[in-house]
């Protein structure tokens, strides 16, 4: 069973979970950031060989967060859709199935680089749209890493990931959070994004996102 850690950041409970999401219990909301729907597809296009299937993965992750925390609103912090080939037929089908199952769920998405590129979802999805910064105190919602002058920033856009070195020269590479007095960044949530190395500051807290397990990393 996966297990979230509880972390106090900016005078409230967070949950960071394993499969590279945040939960906001005081919100009974799930953040979550980069999800790049379509991205797979876009690169098929250019006849590049990549899985398929991702779009279908990433809900059926999305369906287990949302059945685990109770939630009410869904917050994407930008890059819902990967470019304009996402709004392809069969992808926007898969969108607005999924869509249907959950009617009552508020989803806000935080206008991304990509999706200025992609263009809004679909009215039918029902997906409120804002500019950045969004502001839900305490914080300051957005995709972009910029400080914000008055609120505490949880944003995206970087897709921070850390590797772990053994003595052996082994390498782990994994999704992590990076929790700021100023600004916090999410792990990228799509099955095929990639990812930014980062190195721990001191003040900064790293907690490493794992198949089941979140844990703070120990510098």
């Amino acid at each position: 069973m996966s297990t979230h850690i509880a972390i106090e950041h900016c005078g409230q409970t967070l949950w960071l979970m394993p499969d590279r999401a945040l939960y906001w219990p005081a919100r009974r909301a799930l953040l979550i950031a980069d999800v790049h729907i379509g991205k797979a597809a876009s690169y098929r296009a250019l006849h590049q060989p990549v899985p398929h299937g991702t779009t279908e993965t990433t809900l059926k992750r999305l369906d287990a967060l949302l059945a685990a925390c109770e939630c009410e609103q869904l917050i994407i912090l930008g890059d819902f859709l990967h470019a304009r080939t996402a709004h392809a037929p069969a992808t926007m089908a898969q969108l607005q199935a999924w869509r249907e199952q959950h009617g009552s769920l508020r989803i806000v998405l935080v206008r991304g680089n990509h999706d200025r590129h992609a263009g809004d979802p679909p009215a039918q999805l029902d997906v409120e749209v804002e500019e950045e910064p969004w502001l839900l105190a305490p914080f300051a919602l957005q995709h972009e890493p910029v400080a914000h002058p008055d609120h505490p920033v949880l944003c995206g856009h970087v897709h921070p990931v850390f590797i772990l070195r053994g003595r052996a020269r082994q390498r782990l590479r994994l999704p992590c959070f990076v929790m700021d007095q100023q600004v916090s960044l999410l792990p990228a949530f799509g099955e095929f994004t990639g990812g930014w190395n980062v190195e721990p500051r001191q003040e900064s807290r790293i907690y490493l996102a794992g198949t089941d397990q979140v844990w703070a990393l120990q510098v």
